[in-house]
């Protein structure tokens, strides 16, 4: 583990060792669509919200809760789940916002973005993590679980990591800093845009410096760039932070004892 800087030392994955043919399939499957369904997930408050389940073929090699930006489990987040369980997993994305509002999906403009901010401020972040732990349970017969989160989502699988033990990935989690100092209940990495104005360097060095045992990995590319649609987007940046978040899963939920 440790601290790693993309443009200063490369790839941490992989080099003296040959890729696992199932990571180069999901790689390049990334983007294909594979058959999920809308499911409905009980809460602890009593309230069913959707989620958009994903399975994959033959026997899942654990269950990750994927947790969405600000802009709804929408096109681009069932991708998401397709592309981890096309890597072995079962994917569950929680419909955080059907407890506001059903089938939210907001497009990526200024209105999109303004409701999306005013729905998680009226959510807030303890009913999410409960829901994650509702998403988790209705899973866990996949194996061990994790979660991986996005901007918004990403502090809500920090949080998943601090409070509910899951071993989590959170891409560029703007919220994120108040929380560093709570003490991990389970392995955490995050991923960061080095080009993101709304987290500059100075709170990506938090992370290293309250989470020092934890992977800390910086790209050149802006906020977002794991999104596939819009300018955001980075490839190469997108391609690296997704091997090694399905290394990271690989060693705690697929080969953890």
């Amino acid at each position: 583990m440790g601290n790693r800087n993309y443009a200063e030392n490369g790839p941490l994955y992989v080099t003296s060792v040959s890729t696992p043919e199932w990571l180069e399939f999901a790689i390049a499957n990334a983007g294909a669509v594979a058959m999920g369904q809308t499911i409905n997930l009980n809460t602890t408050r009593m309230q069913c919200i959707g989620a958009y389940l994903a399975k994959p073929v033959g026997k899942p090699k654990g269950g990750i809760v994927v947790i969405q930006e600000i802009f709804g489990v929408n096109e681009h987040m069932r991708r998401v789940a397709d592309g981890f369980a096309e890597a072995g997993y079962t994917a569950i994305a929680p419909c955080f916002f059907d407890h506001l509002e059903t089938g939210v999906e907001l497009s990526y403009d200024e209105a999109g973005y303004a409701r999306g901010k005013e729905l998680v401020l009226e959510l807030g972040l303890d009913r999410a993590v409960e829901d994650v732990a509702s998403a988790a349970e209705a899973i866990s017969s996949a194996g061990r679980i994790g979660t991986v989160g996005y901007c918004w989502g990403g502090t809500v699988a920090l949080l998943s990591a601090l409070r509910l033990g899951l071993p989590s990935v959170s891409y560029y989690g703007g919220r994120n800093v108040p929380f560093l100092g709570e003490k991990p209940k389970a392995p955490l990495m995050f991923h960061f845009g080095e080009k993101d104005q709304g987290i500059p360097p100075e709170m990506v060095q938090k992370h290293r410096e309250m989470l020092p045992q934890m992977e800390v990995f910086t790209y050149p590319a802006d906020h977002a760039f794991n999104r596939d649609v819009g300018q955001q987007y980075d490839e190469a940046s997108a391609k690296l932070a997704y091997q090694r978040t399905l290394a990271f899963f690989d060693r705690h939920l697929a080969h953890s004892a």
